[in-house]
């Protein structure tokens, strides 16, 4: 029986992208919600996790139903344990990607420290200096240079195999620290978990789900508190903290009469040089020489994120944004890093003027044009990007250009540095404004768009119901654009928050969801939570603060949700992971961990319903410490 297709109303909420894909239907071009069709309905088997496709004497499928035949693999191998390993292995996925983007960064401050690296620097020297003596390194009468090569080699050893843990754990209270180390679920390395994962789900190894699954969650602990964190803090140290500042978003940030460049993926060791390059008086020159009025630069997804922290770039959207930005046809070129990039993109940019433009190695895209940038060549390649943008300029189709609607006004920024300032300095008085229930709890929203949903439906209707509950809201990667285009990143937004929240909100001229950065910077989220559980007394689990990934879609979100649970935060999904084929696993995953890490998952469609449950974790944490209910 044919399926009925999706009316546009239901494939996003926002009109910016409705009018998009009517322009796309309109010139016959493909997009995201398209390709779903066409691949729908899904295997079950893949579904529920019980395919395996780790050794040749397969593939192999197990039965979801008891007492039926496929109960095991050619191996032996049960549903638990099938299910587990691919798990395992999607976790390894995740913590990869966001942990290399940790290591890039580490290669810049070196080649900065060693002076092979002329086009970056070191934007916040007392951050430098203030992680360095946390890790033990001595500042005193020393250079910056000499300091930032020690602080290179300590973070480097996060990744290898002979430390007991990361650096970064230490951070961490006691009593969590005591509970992975009870568990075995301590990070010693990067690079070592991965691989010790790939290993244990190697055909012939760990056949014991609940034994798989502790060394998932110690693979995405050490992303969370190695790889993912020391990308945030290298990040400031090498570009600079993010202060609070105002900006724009949505597709209305292009303009019809400049060259537009979108950033794209999430390292911001390209995307800074590109902002850079497009600043330069002479290639703005190049730029009206060729008609335009001059060269804006705006973001998407997580490089917007990084560049809209610190730098104040529009953002132009989130990752169901990044097809339809092009349809636009005012983009001259979109620059890739990687992560997140659909190989879409070089197929609808062919369709416009637009060059597509890779940089990495790890990312290159069949179709597109490369520029293989590193960091002592970044301001080169940037300039030769920017001007190949400009040229562009000349190619393009005024009369298919449609850019929707206005921008609206976001306020971003909101670094764990900024929030304390903002505060007074230490986290007493936010501590305070908890005890007496103004702010109830804090919750995190992160992650992604899923086409499965009507775009940022989900992220959108979870942050709007938790404000009225004086639940205050954290956000990252995708789900700012989101906020933002829905008026919560204002601190006019705030007239959509409860009665004490509202009043906080007044009182400090900040908005009711604040903007701590990219999908990466999830680790500031970390960090704060274990600074509020020290400062109380208490382990991160005992605190009235949760997470949620509502529309997630990648193995990155998968890896962040398990280090929050392995850390002690209830973390809600808008959807499963595929594990339902396992009953051992699926009861793991949404209650065992409880019992193991004082925190688990919940499952939850629809935002209202997933708002209840997680004001009801605050609400008996709260009652825990003695505050107010």
């Amino acid at each position: 029986m044919a399926r009925e297709k999706r009316k546009i109303e239901e494939l996003s909420m926002w009109e910016d992208a409705r009018a998009m894909i009517r322009k796309a239907q309109a010139e016959g071009i493909e997009t995201v919600w398209d390709r779903l069709e066409e691949q729908t309905p899904h295997c079950r088997f893949c579904e529920l996790g019980t395919t395996c496709r780790n050794c040749t004497m397969g593939p192999c499928r197990i039965s979801p139903k008891k007492g039926g035949k496929m109960q095991r693999g050619v191996c032996g191998a049960d549903a638990d344990v099938v299910v587990a390993r691919n798990f395992g292995r999607f976790i390894a996925g995740g913590a990869a990607g966001h942990s290399d983007h940790g290591r890039d960064l580490i290669e810049v401050l070196a080649g900065v420290a060693e002076g092979e690296c002329p086009d970056y620097g070191i934007r916040d020297k007392a951050k430098l200096v203030r992680i360095a003596e946390e890790l033990g390194i001595k500042s005193e009468g020393r250079s910056e240079m000499d300091i930032a090569g020690d602080l290179a080699e300590v973070l480097f050893g996060d990744f290898g195999s002979r430390k007991a843990e990361v650096a970064f754990l230490k951070r961490a209270p006691e009593s969590r620290r005591e509970t992975w180390k009870q568990l075995g679920m301590t990070p010693r390395g990067v690079d070592r978990e991965i691989a010790e994962m790939m290993h244990r789900t190697h055909m012939g190894c760990d056949n014991d789900a609940p034994s798989t699954l502790i060394h998932a969650a110690r693979t995405a602990l050490a992303d969370g508190w190695a790889g993912s964190m020391i990308g945030t803090e290298l990040s400031d140290i090498i570009f600079g903290t993010p202060t609070p500042s105002e900006s724009t978003a949505n597709l209305g940030v292009l303009k019809k009469d400049q060259v537009n460049i979108l950033v794209h993926g999430h390292n911001p060791v390209v995307s800074e040089m590109i902002l850079a390059a497009a600043r330069m008086p002479e290639l703005v020159a190049r730029a009206k020489d060729v008609g335009a009025s001059g060269v804006n630069v705006g973001g998407l997804c997580c490089t917007g994120n990084e560049l809209l922290m610190r730098q104040g770039i529009p953002m132009a959207g989130n990752h169901l944004m990044t097809e339809l930005s092009i349809v636009t046809g005012a983009v001259e070129a979109v620059v890739v890093d990687y992560q997140c990039i659909m190989p879409s993109m070089v197929q609808i940019s062919g369709c416009y003027h637009t060059r597509f433009i890779t940089t990495s190695g790890k990312a290159r895209f069949t179709g597109a044009t490369h520029f293989d940038i590193h960091p002592e060549n970044a301001m080169e390649k940037a300039r030769e990007i920017v001007a190949l943008a400009v040229d562009a300029f000349a190619e393009r189709d005024a009369s298919r250009v449609e850019i929707p609607h206005e921008p609206v006004p976001i306020m971003t920024g909101f670094s764990n540095e900024a929030i304390l300032a903002a505060v007074g300095g230490t986290p007493d008085p936010l501590i305070d404004a908890m005890k007496r229930g103004a702010i109830r709890g804090v919750v995190g929203i992160v992650g992604c768009n899923n086409p499965k949903f009507t775009q940022d439906s989900m992220n959108v209707g979870l942050a709007k119901a938790l404000l009225k509950k004086d639940i205050l809201v954290l956000v990252t990667g995708c789900v700012t654009t989101a906020a933002g285009k829905a008026g919560l990143l204002m601190p006019e937004g705030a007239e959509m928050a409860g009665p004490g929240l509202k009043e906080v909100c007044g009182a400090l001229g900040i908005p009711p969801v604040l903007h701590m950065g990219s999908c990466v910077d999830n680790a500031r989220i970390l960090q704060l939570c274990a600074l509020l559980a020290e400062t109380c007394g208490v382990d991160i689990s005992d605190l009235p603060v949760a997470a949620s990934s509502p529309e997630w879609y990648s193995e990155k979100a998968a890896a962040i949700g398990l280090y929050a649970v392995a850390s002690g935060i209830e973390t809600h999904l808008g959807h499963p992971p595929n594990i339902l084929g396992s009953d051992t696993v699926t009861h793991l995953a949404t209650e065992g961990l409880e019992d193991l890490v004082g925190a688990r998952f919940i499952i939850e469609k629809d935002p209202e319903e997933a708002a209840e449950r997680l004001d009801k974790r605050i609400t008996a944490k709260r009652v825990g410490l003695g505050w107010n209910p």
